[in-house]
């Protein structure tokens, strides 16, 4: 079981930055590609970001390739996405979550949401025009 914390969400002026941290608890963060998804009210949930379970390989959603980026900190067990010139477009609940994958390639990453075998809470991204 990996139990999922996100942070860092909050209400910010279009042209902004922020930074969301998700902190996971439990198996061997190192085994997990990680994932970032977005959900705004009456839209499904979509993929912003991935990142491999060493960090080597990432990907973004065209949206916001360009202005966000995915990092991890392995000896922290923690993802972090930094958000800069947010658009009010960006406004929704950002999840992190993770991928199983030790028995794949160290390059690994995937932007399908069944994939992922963890998510956090969610934490609430607000962009004011």
């Amino acid at each position: 079981q990996v139990q999922l914390v996100e942070s860092g969400g909050g209400l910010v002026q279009a042209g902004g930055s922020l930074r969301l941290s998700c902190v996971a608890r439990g198996r061997t963060f190192s085994n997990y590609a990680m994932g970032w998804f977005r959900q705004a009210p009456g839209n499904e949930r979509a993929f912003v970001a991935a990142i491999s379970r060493r960090g080597t390989s990432t990907y973004y959603a065209d949206s916001v390739k360009g202005r966000f980026t995915i990092s991890r900190d392995n000896a922290k067990n923690t993802v972090y996405l930094q958000m800069n010139n947010l658009k009010p477009e960006d406004t929704a609940v950002y999840y992190c979550a993770a991928d199983y994958a030790a028995y794949r390639a160290t390059g690994y990453y995937t932007s399908s949401s069944n994939d992922y075998n963890y998510w956090g809470q969610g934490t609430q991204v607000t962009v004011s025009s």
